[in-house]
């Protein structure tokens, strides 16, 4: 009997059925191992119905059996209980019976296969564990040896693979291949198919990584392989093929969302840097944490949004505690009247902003509010939605039951990383894993409104904002008991401000007091030394709620809704408005500063009219809101669109187009600095500054002085 201790790194069906484990060892090993591992699901309705659904089924290598089991809905219901002895097998069952008998109800049918593991083993993806196997590779034995909720895991030994091409290949053809592996980098040229695959058959063979992380790897690189080198298994698993899946549009909280072609590899992982959702929020060190506590697999996580990491723990949860997952959800929303539907549908509390410029301003905010209250009230779809704290014996519903320990490991890691100094080389993989859990709570509250949520309920999504909005105007009172003067409140944060206060340490009382008063934490975002609220660019009398800048007291700056936060805006036009901030920043009032920021602007300027800027600095970025067909009448997205497609690339909604401005319109390639459309971008550059400067009455004078000589 082989023992080996280590990292569970992969898992999935395996080629000659049961289940396939990957193992990162303490010794450096990388260990394949079977593992016999039983699946089952459940279908209930007439008794008729399942009768016929089990002569259906007899005969095959089944196991069928009655049972009785738990809906979160419609309580104990009676299913037929069906094992399948290899999980591989189980969609191409599942299928054929929904198809036969459409109207039964199905439980636990697609459930991913690294959930049932960590619910019958207890151990998770990247979780240490011990292994007993015997002599045939089939494992004997698990022992879990740690925690997904442990706040400083062991870091794992990660070989890492970075594969890049020298381009954009959506701008021009790549020429080559940009490889990097620990201290090692080189380039390989991709105009020798034969010399490519012999160079990289050699580097898988030799690096034996753990991680591919590439750029267009998804969406180029691998496609691209496939006819330059044929026959050539990136996978550590020789007897599995590269798992392919299609590019796909779809609509969701009010927006089109394009989602690229995907590459999965088996034994180990591919992770596409720019077909990946949110890996430039949280990097490696966020996708790897979100991996621990959602139980998702690595390749799996890094792509899909929070939203389905949040759906992968309640399921998580669900099978823990004997819960009954429904393929379907089957729950509609509540008949209501008109008043109450207006009464309870209000959403966030927010407050209009007074425009302008504020000195000494403290921003105080609900440590994950939302989720806070989902687990302080307990509230989930099958609780009590009165709006009161939960007595002693109400039990704890599903959703807080699946957010506490999520919530408070996010607590637990900024509480580290405040005491922690930012220089420390701990501080930047503490705040990407810190940032993905606050991804995962902060979409918890959206998922538990959403129509199609397996554990969705309106009536408790309208719960939270009721009792969300009496908190904030407790604070609100509170904080105007206390002498404060309430600058701005939204969603969730207040700015508050009072005579002879502008110190960090001059806030703690009120922080107290809120607390005292809502039960919810809440922290001090910071002091501005000064901030602005912008008003509206169509009626100047009028603020936006979500838009503001400021400076804090160490020169930081923080800034929401200007032209630097939107996507749609060129990276020169952005660095522009930045430099103008940072020189702004400098001064306790930012209109000391405003003659010199305007100088740096008109040196932004001249350096444009010169043909100083690199032409990636200029490029912009759209999104399709809908096909190119429906666009009546199109603009730069629209056009930049139907020219990726005439050059036989796939556009679809959703999908960000890059392009330059140039005269006579837009070019998404092949551009060259005598076609920039310099006035164009000159138009971009002044707006993005007079958002800034424009705000204290410096509007009357020319912001910019043009394309002339800079200032002295």
């Amino acid at each position: 009997m082989n023992k080996h201790t280590g990292w569970l790194m992969d898992l999935y069906p395996g080629a000659q059925g049961g289940l396939s484990l990957w193992l990162l060892c303490d010794g450096g090993e990388r260990l394949q191992m079977q593992m016999n591992f039983p699946v089952c699901f459940y279908a209930a309705g007439e008794s008729r119905l399942l009768r016929q659904a089990w002569m259906h089924l007899q005969g095959r290598e089944l196991s069928l059996a009655r049972t009785c089991r738990r809906d979160l809905f419609s309580g104990e219901r009676d299913l037929l209980a069906i094992t399948v002895p290899h999980p591989g097998e189980l969609c191409n069952i599942f299928r054929t019976l929904s198809e036969q008998f459409p109207d039964l109800d199905y439980y636990n049918a697609d459930i991913p296969l690294p959930l049932r593991f960590a619910a019958q083993t207890g151990i998770g993806l990247l979780g240490r564990c011990r292994v007993s196997r015997n002599e045939e590779g089939q494992v004997t034995a698990l022992e879990r040896l740690d925690s997904p909720w442990e706040l400083e895991p062991e870091p794992l030994p990660l070989r890492v693979l970075y594969l890049s091409p020298d381009c954009d290949p959506v701008v021009c053809p790549p020429q080559q291949l940009q490889v990097r592996f620990e201290r090692q980098q080189f380039c390989l040229n991709l105009k020798d198919p034969q010399t490519l695959k012999v160079s990289l058959e050699a580097l898988l063979r030799r690096c034996d990584p753990d991680l591919i992380l590439s750029d267009y790897g998804d969406t180029w690189l691998f496609g691209q392989l496939r006819e330059w080198a044929p026959g050539l298994n990136p996978n550590r698993d020789p007897l599995k093929e590269i798992q392919t899946r299609n590019a796909a549009s779809y609509f969701a909280y009010g927006q089109v969302i394009h989602r690229g072609a995907q590459v999965h590899l088996f034994g180990r992982w591919h992770i596409d840097r720019c077909n990946a959702l949110l890996f430039g929020e949280y990097d490696l060190q966020g996708v790897l944490e979100q991996t621990r506590v959602t139980g998702l697999g690595v390749q799996e996580t890094a792509r899909k949004s929070p939203g389905a990491g949040i759906t992968a723990m309640q399921m998580l949860t669900a099978l823990r505690t004997k819960v009954l997952v429904p393929v379907v959800k089957q729950q509609a929303e509540g008949r209501k009247t008109l008043n109450e539907l207006i009464r309870m549908d209000r959403g966030g509390l927010i407050f209009q902003p007074l425009p302008g410029l504020h000195k000494h301003v403290a921003q105080i905010d609900f440590a994950s509010m939302y989720p806070s209250i989902m687990v302080q009230y307990n509230i989930s779809p099958e609780t009590n939605l009165s709006g009161a704290p939960p007595g002693d014996r109400e039990e704890e519903g599903l959703v807080p039951h699946t957010l506490r320990p999520l919530l408070e490991k996010r607590l637990a890691l900024k509480n580290q990383l405040q005491q922690l100094d930012p220089r420390d080389c701990r501080a930047g993989p503490l705040k990407a894993r810190a940032a993905a859990l606050k991804w995962l709570l902060v979409v918890c509250f959206g998922y538990l409104g959403y129509k199609n949520a397996r554990f969705g309920r309106i009536e408790s999504h309208q719960a939270v904002t009721r009792i969300s909005r009496e908190l904030m105007l407790q604070a609100k009172e509170t904080a105007e008991d206390l002498g404060f003067t309430i600058l701005h409140m939204y969603i969730d944060g207040l700015f508050v401000q009072k005579d002879g206060l502008g110190k960090p340490h001059d806030f703690t009382p009120l922080l107290e007091a809120v607390h005292s008063q809502t039960g919810i934490p809440i922290t001090l975002e910071g002091v501005y030394k000064w901030l602005v609220f912008p008003s509206s660019r169509l009626d100047s009398r009028l603020p936006v709620p979500n838009r503001y800048f400021g400076a804090f007291l160490n020169g930081d700056l923080k800034y929401r809704g200007i032209a630097l936060r939107r996507h749609d805006t060129s990276l020169f036009a952005a660095e522009t408005q930045l430099g103008v901030l940072k020189i702004l920043a400098q001064a306790d009032d930012p209109r000391e500063k405003a003659g010199e920021a305007r100088r740096f602007a008109a040196w932004q300027l001249d350096r444009l009219r010169r043909g100083k800027i690199p032409l990636d600095r200029l490029r912009l970025s759209l999104k399709l809101s809908r096909e190119l067909d429906a666009y009546r009448s199109p603009g730069p997205a629209a056009r930049a669109g139907r020219q990726l497609e005439a050059r036989g690339q796939p556009v679809r909604p959703g999908m960000r187009v890059h392009f330059w401005y140039v005269y006579g319109g837009v070019k998404v390639s092949d551009v060259d600095l005598k076609e920039i459309d310099l006035g164009r971008y000159r138009r971009l550059v002044e707006r993005a500054v007079d958002e800034v400067l424009g705000e204290w009455g410096l509007a009357q004078e020319p912001v910019l002085p043009g394309f002339g000589a800079v200032p002295g």
